[in-house]
């Protein structure tokens, strides 16, 4: 597949009052053009670190970026000077989809005047660099027109009447629709969308995930889509790479990673999820600290195949099946993980 993003040896650590804190270990990563990819692991992993590496968005007073590169479209997101990223990249070729529908919109504004605002600045019709801009008429026209049609193609019902509501005048379903027909405004490539169904009940979680699925087949948009939730991530991903403690452990096509996972995490975490054979099980042990991590495969204290050359060194990545890719010494015989999923 067309490659649209790749991030290679990304180091991220933050600055904590116990030492700097080394939240992302040489990640690689990657997400090809049209495709639906999954990152997934227990909170506190690395996700959404990873998606606000991509975006630009790290505290710049804490984090601190050890080495590595993010790709998009041959150009290093990090040599990228802030200007240029907030008005080239961030928020019209590469968006995003936040967890929260409830905090997202300002609540003394209306939805139509913060759109509005949007198209001003992010528009596919705007001009690109700093510096207010008019809002010609003939093009503002335009942009509403555009609007109206993208909030029909989310299912919005009378997309005028919800423009001139207040946020809090629409149900939590319609705001998440309402971010995601944003985050697809300017024409993206690729929209990052950071567990946008956590908030929502299960009936309209279902009804995001169809809209997204359509909405990127239909317009070959690229979607990083982080979750802890593997029964959302199998619904919706082409892909799903599984993060630890800030390591990515293993990559693999959705139908190989739930029928035949191979590193010793990714099974434990399919079998986490509750079934009646086995009812509610957990992973022995403590997600482990960032401060001080453990030495070589972070997961090595809470592993039962775990060696000595477990704790000497992370290990390579292995090709273990078509573009199926798990970092581990002791991979597990595919087919572990059929009955868990």
């Amino acid at each position: 597949m067309d490659g649209l993003l790749a991030v290679t040896d990304l180091e991220v650590g933050f600055a904590t009052e116990s030492g700097l804190a080394r939240v992302l270990d040489h990640v690689n990563f990657r997400i090809g053009r049209g495709e639906i990819v999954g990152l997934v692991g227990e909170s506190g992993c690395g996700k959404t670190t990873l998606a606000r590496a991509i975006l630009g968005v790290l505290p710049a007073n804490s984090a601190r970026i050890g080495s590595g590169a993010i790709d998009f479209e041959g150009r290093n997101l990090l040599d990228e000077d802030t200007a240029s990223l907030a008005d080239d990249v961030r928020g019209r070729q590469i968006t995003f989809v936040p967890q929260d529908p409830f905090s997202s919109f300002n609540p003394v504004f209306t939805i139509g005047a913060q759109i509005d605002e949007l198209m001003k600045w992010k528009s596919p019709a705007a001009e690109h660099g700093g510096g207010m801009r008019r809002y010609p008429r003939a093009r503002r026209r335009a942009d509403r027109e555009r609007v109206l049609e993208l909030l029909r193609t989310v299912q919005l019902p009378d997309p005028e009447a919800i423009l001139r509501k207040y946020p809090h005048e629409v149900s939590g379903g319609q705001r998440q629709r309402l971010m995601i027909a944003l985050a697809l405004l300017p024409e993206p490539k690729l929209i990052i969308a950071d567990e946008p169904t956590t908030a929502l009940d299960v009936t309209i979680q279902a009804q995001i995930l169809k809209l997204l699925r359509r909405l990127a087949t239909d317009r070959r948009v690229s979607v990083l889509f982080t979750t802890h939730d593997l029964g959302t991530a199998y619904e919706i991903c082409d892909r799903i790479t599984v993060m630890y403690a800030g390591q990515e452990v293993e990559s693999a096509p959705s139908d190989e990673f739930f029928a035949a996972p191979r590193h010793v995490y990714t099974t434990r975490l399919l079998q986490s999820l509750p079934s009646r054979e086995h009812g509610i099980s957990g992973i022995p042990g403590q997600i482990p600290g960032l401060v001080e991590p453990p030495s070589g495969c972070r997961f090595h204290p809470r592993c039962d195949s775990a060696s000595a050359i477990c704790r000497a060194g992370r290990p390579g990545v292995t090709v273990v099946g078509p573009d199926h890719l798990v970092r581990c010494y002791h991979p597990v015989e595919g087919g572990a993980g059929e009955a868990a999923a």
